[in-house]
């Protein structure tokens, strides 16, 4: 018997009735002892348990501005996009740096905002 390829076989199942894939499915169970329905069921599951692990965004909030403020205040126009008033603000007062950034981008930022002497922490 020739091996079929993925089209070959997706083609053929095409081109079957709902009672021939269900005839086929009993007979996959039954030649390799597992069910393909229980496999489909069973992935998404085990994907949901994995994203259990830790949060996947963090608020950067700057706490300090510390030594070299007008550093600090280039480094949050650059990140927020702000005008020199308001990254001012953000620097003499803390505040908000960025929301909802993933976990590497606000490990990113953190590194900036600390090489140029100031605290940060995440919420």
């Amino acid at each position: 018997m020739a091996k079929l390829n993925k089209e070959e076989f997706i083609s053929s199942l095409k081109e079957m009735t709902l009672l021939e894939i269900k005839e086929l499915v009993d007979a996959m169970k039954e030649e390799f002892g597992v069910d393909p329905s229980a496999l489909a069921v069973a992935a998404p599951a085990a994907a949901a348990g994995d994203s259990n692990e830790g949060p996947s965004t963090a608020t950067v909030v700057l706490t300090n501005c510390g030594a070299n403020k007008i550093q600090v205040i280039k480094i949050v126009r650059e990140i927020t996009g702000l005008g020199l008033k308001e990254a001012k603000d953000i620097a003499d007062n803390g505040g908000n740096v960025k929301e909802n950034a993933s976990i590497d981008e606000a490990n990113e930022i953190k590194a900036k905002l600390e090489e140029a002497g100031a605290s940060v922490e995440f919420k």
